[in-house]
């Protein structure tokens, strides 16, 4: 039995994939919340919530709120839930890719990532705030990342690969 030196795990791989399925376990709880409110009045629920938290009901955000909430009914919520869990799927299979530093994870992150980007500037072209630019930023910082790894392993698989060919 020998051993061998593996090389050491890429540390922002590692990152992004704690990214990724710490993303997917957000989403597969709020997925089981959409599932809880199934069969049940969700203006009622989100009215009942409003007056618990005392927030001001008279605000115009928690009247918009309430009026939305009436519209949603379980055929809305099950297609919620679908792609909560759907969507939570990608993230888990991501994370897990990433963390095995398996090479089609890194393009399948890169793609998945790359997908939603122009969604989120949308939603940021729709209203600013913190939260979408800094989604956005982490986002884009891990598909250029990606992007660059993916070019830089690419080129090392080139290189070895012609200094183990023989010449002719």
């Amino acid at each position: 039995m020998h051993s061998h030196r593996s090389q050491p795990k890429n540390r922002w791989l590692t990152l992004i994939a704690v990214y990724k399925i710490l993303q997917a376990l957000l989403l597969i709880s709020v997925g089981f919340g959409a599932l809880r409110l199934m069969h049940r009045d969700i203006a009622d629920v989100f009215a009942n919530l409003v007056t618990e938290m005392r927030f001001d009901t008279d605000g115009r955000l928690i009247s918009f709120l309430l009026d939305k909430a009436a519209s949603v009914d379980d055929p809305m919520l099950r297609r919620i839930t679908a792609f909560v869990f759907v969507y939570a799927a990608l993230g888990l299979v991501e994370g897990i890719g990433l963390l095995l530093e398996k090479l089609w994870a890194e393009y399948f992150t890169a793609i998945i990532t790359a997908s939603f980007l122009p969604l989120e500037i949308v939603e940021i072209l729709h209203r600013v705030t913190w939260f979408r630019l800094g989604l956005f930023a982490v986002n884009f910082a891990v598909f250029l990342y990606l992007i660059g790894h993916i070019g830089k392993t690419a080129a090392q698989r080139r290189t070895s690969r012609s200094m183990r060919e023989p010449e002719k």
